[in-house]
């Protein structure tokens, strides 16, 4: 076995793999390959296939990392025979016979859906809803992550693809405890359900940027686990 795991990031709508990059530094300096898999959000099985991509890009085993809709890919990616565990931040985990808007659909509607635009054939984030998504990060930082960040098409949350990795895969669960934009019932619910190891923290939807420490303290957990 590998005497350090790789790490594989899934990013969500309105983000890209910056969203990353307050933990990608620590992790290369502990001696983990690291890459975060950028996805278009044209089609649910395009981005599986930017993260198989990813996947197969590194040495396993491999820890898969996914927020929000990034929880969806790495629990149909994570079927790969070579990731041995999987992470989810503040995401959505669904099961085979679910979509992402069937699984979000099951609790109350969150406010930032009062703040989205359809245009272009995308569903945008307005800059009023950026406080919903990451509003506990100072307001330079809330910019750029609404500057930077992918969007995706309107009927990517209903496609469907097979695979629930977290079925047959060791889990790991950050809940965010103040999500105005994954429902936390929804996030706990999730966790319970696949029996992950299970942490909570104070943040908004973004807890790898406003809680960077403690989001890499559960990675680091995810990957000792696959390290002899």
């Amino acid at each position: 076995m590998a005497s350090k795991a790789s790490i594989v990031f899934a990013h969500g709508l309105w983000a890209d793999g910056s969203c990353f990059n307050k933990l990608i530094p620590a992790l290369l300096a502990e001696g983990h390959q690291v890459l975060s898999s950028q996805h278009g959000l044209d089609s649910l099985a395009g981005d599986v296939a930017c993260v198989t991509r990813a996947i197969d890009h590194v040495p396993g085993p491999v820890v898969l990392v996914g927020h929000s809709y990034g929880g969806t890919l790495i629990t149909k990616a994570g079927v790969h025979d070579r990731v041995g565990a999987l992470v989810y931040i503040a995401a959505l985990a669904p099961d085979e016979d679910e979509t992402s808007q069937g699984q979000q659909e099951q609790f109350p509607g969150t406010p930032v859906f009062k703040h989205i635009d359809v245009a272009d054939g995308r569903i945008w984030l307005l800059e009023s809803g950026i406080g919903d998504f990451c509003g506990d990060l100072p307001v330079a930082e809330q910019q750029l992550v609404l500057a930077t960040g992918a969007v995706p098409v309107p009927d990517l949350f209903t496609q469907q693809v097979p695979g629930t990795a977290w079925r047959s895969k060791p889990s790991w669960y950050i809940v965010a405890n103040d999500d105005r934009t994954v429902n936390p019932d929804l996030e706990r619910a999730a966790a319970e359900r696949m029996g992950a190891k299970t942490y909570a923290v104070d943040s908004s939807h973004v807890p790898m940027l406003s809680h960077p420490d403690f989001v890499l303290d559960v990675i680091r957990d995810a990957a000792k686990s696959l390290e002899g």
